[in-house]
């Protein structure tokens, strides 16, 4: 299979062009003037166009401002709109209130054109009001959209060690629950506060009318202010162990239904069923006490204002009585009192979204704050065409840090010759599979370098290195798409020709030509359907799909059967040549693919040398193949 790694690169301003890294005749070569993509697959979208403000002593809503002002160009006018919408309605009771007092109380003018200025008004704040809120509904679902990919380009560039710590149901809820609570209030808390101008301007004309029953319609406004900052202060801290709760819900049924099979064979559904029902009970607690806090203060808030309007109609009726003001005077407060009313009859509502805003807004800084512990640097390059060599200088890692550090590799040292196959042996626990997990650069070390070709990892792109690795795990991941589509995942414009080829080599063209749609049958979630040593043949097919200079077998032949494994070592051995080749050997049978064997203890090199060499001379060696069978683990 001819080698075909054509990478794509990405310009500085997004566009997919031509990778000017990797070429045939490269020998080496450096680019840095593009970004490395290995995977050549074309942009069928738009990448958000809003990033959020990075300094972290803002408050959040100046953070998240820029995915608004992203969209201003829709959102903006659709404020200008519903801003002549309201003062539209506010224009009304005045129209009303002329209406009223000329037309039936004096007499002086038609009743007619009132009725036609009414209907011109309600026809125009009708239409503008279906305007504005398509452009908002538009703008809510761009802001939703944004938020959710730049939270998972960010997931992406996430290194390892963020997600051995962070649950996947909490990823979830953060990517969903918390981003559509932030997207309600950016969204619509503006709307709100149009009726805050509306307010304003409803209350200045009330002052030209007459001052005291101004007075007296506003009375009870203090109160309902008092209130909403009791309400805001009580409701913060509540939609924060809210979200978390919910967070924690998800948390549990993802686990559920990713370790099902281990559930059933246990018999344990009770066990977590009765998990699943603490966590909805804990999500209940927060939620009624929630509810509660609202239940306490909205009625007030609401009704409170109401009070004004009673007050105006005794005292405004009274002055009515007394001819101090009209009949249209007196209808105008009403209505005036009414709008009055308004921004408080929402104030709950927007108090309750700003706090669960906050407090999803500030779950959602929590990622996108995380730096990623592995990143390319500034002046890194991207690795073109490599022979292979690898070299472990004085490796130290350890995963976790302060009390939760365990170290793994102590001084590990070890050279790989290209088109060298070596085989890592040693117990469980010894950092055979850490050592890998470092070349590829899915951790950075804590001291030492790791070099490919005499460059040290970190000097180059990781896109770029690992375009150059292929890696097959004992427990590989698919996805649920067709075999096709899983065994073209690193190539996606691979020809069918091609991908058949690697299955052949993988040995798993056989299996596949039996399924009722061959290579077009759809596997079910994580390859499920697909018996364990059926998924580990497609991952391998995988990886040798991509042709990779260096080849990592991690126990990736464990669930296979001997036979169908001694084939695929065969098809291995004939192409060994053209890649340089690790093997985690968890199997006797395995150690056979290798030219050297590398004995590994307390995460050093204690031995190395042939097969033959290590039983002659190294015990320790002995002592670990004694542990080893065709099925058994070091």
């Amino acid at each position: 299979m001819p080698r075909s790694l054509e990478p794509m690169g990405v310009a500085a301003d997004g566009r997919l062009g031509e990778s000017k890294s990797t070429s045939a005749s490269a020998n080496r070569e450096w680019s840095t003037g593009t970004r490395f993509e290995p995977v050549d697959v074309e942009r069928r979208f738009e990448p958000p166009r809003g990033k959020i403000h990075p300094d972290r002593t803002l408050g959040w809503i100046r953070r998240m401002l820029p995915i608004v002002a992203a969209h201003k160009w829709v959102f903006v006018p659709t404020l200008v709109l519903a801003l002549i919408a309201n003062l539209l309605q506010v224009l009304l009771p005045a129209v009303i209130r002329s209406g009223i007092d000329q037309a039936l109380t004096d007499r002086t003018a038609s009743l007619n054109r009132f009725v036609v200025m009414v209907l011109v008004i309600g026809v125009l704040r009708s239409l503008l009001t279906l305007v504005y809120r398509y452009g908002l509904y538009k703008t809510a679902f761009q802001i939703d959209s944004d938020l959710r990919n730049r939270l998972y380009e960010h997931l992406s560039e996430l290194s390892f060690d963020f997600y051995d710590r962070m649950q996947s149901g909490q990823v979830i809820s953060r990517a969903n629950s918390d981003i559509r609570s932030v997207q309600m209030f950016l969204t619509f808390a503006p709307l709100i506060s149009m009726t805050v101008v509306m307010f304003s301007v409803a209350f200045t004309f009330m002052l030209t009318i007459h001052v005291p029953l101004t007075l007296v319609a506003i009375l009870p406004l203090p109160g309902v202010y008092w209130l909403g900052v009791r309400l805001r202060n009580e409701l913060f801290p509540l939609s924060w162990i809210v979200q978390g709760r919910l967070a924690d819900v998800a948390t549990t049924v993802d686990e559920n239904i990713n370790g099902v099979r281990v559930v059933r064979s246990f018999a344990a559904e009770r066990q977590q069923i009765n998990q699943l029902a603490k966590a909805a009970t804990s999500l209940r607690w927060a939620s009624v006490r929630t509810v509660d806090t609202r239940a306490r203060h909205n009625p007030l808030i609401e009704n409170l204002p109401r009070l004004g309007t009673l007050l105006v109609l005794v005292y405004g009726g009274w002055l009515v009585i007394d001819e101090q003001v009209t009949e249209g005077t007196l209808f105008a407060f009403t209505a005036y009192v009414t709008l009055l009313q308004a921004p408080f009859r929402t104030l709950g509502m927007v108090l309750m979204l700003g706090q669960r805003a906050k407090a999803s807004a500030e779950r959602i800084f929590e990622i996108l704050d995380t730096e990623p512990s592995v990143a390319d640097r500034p002046d890194a390059a991207d690795l073109a065409d490599i022979d292979g060599a690898i070299e472990f200088d004085d490796v130290v890692f350890a995963y976790g840090n302060g009390s939760d550090r365990a170290d793994v590799l102590d001084r590990f040292s070890l050279r790989i010759e290209p088109g060298e196959s070596v085989a890592l042996v040693g117990r469980t626990g010894c950092g055979k599979s850490t050592v890998v997990r470092l070349l590829a650069r899915f951790y950075d070390v804590d001291q030492g370098a790791i070099r490919v070709d005499g460059h040290d990892v970190r000097d180059v792109t990781a896109a770029s290195l690992r375009a150059h690795i292929g890696m097959v795990t004992d427990e590989p991941f698919l996805f649920s798409t067709s075999l096709a589509d899983n065994i073209a995942y690193a190539r996606p414009g691979a020809e069918r020709g091609a991908v058949v080829a690697a299955a052949v080599e993988a040995q798993a063209d056989e299996f596949i030509a039996q399924l009722p749609d061959g290579y077009d049958t759809v596997v079910g979630e994580r390859g499920y359907t697909l018996s364990g040593g059926q998924r580990q043949r497609v991952a391998i097919a995988r990886t040798l799909l991509t042709d990779p200079r260096i080849l990592v077998l991690d126990d990736a032949t464990s669930a296979i059967d001997v036979h169908v494994e001694e084939r695929i070592h065969a098809a291995l051995t004939e192409r060994a040549a053209q890649w340089t080749m690790i093997v985690i050997a968890h199997r006797l049978s395995t150690i056979a693919l290798a030219d050297r064997v590398v004995l590994m203890e307390d995460g050093r090199v204690a031995a190395t040398g042939t097969h033959r060499e290590l039983m002659a001379n190294e015990p320790r060696y002995a002592e670990v193949l004694a542990h080893l069978d065709d099925g058994g683990a070091a």
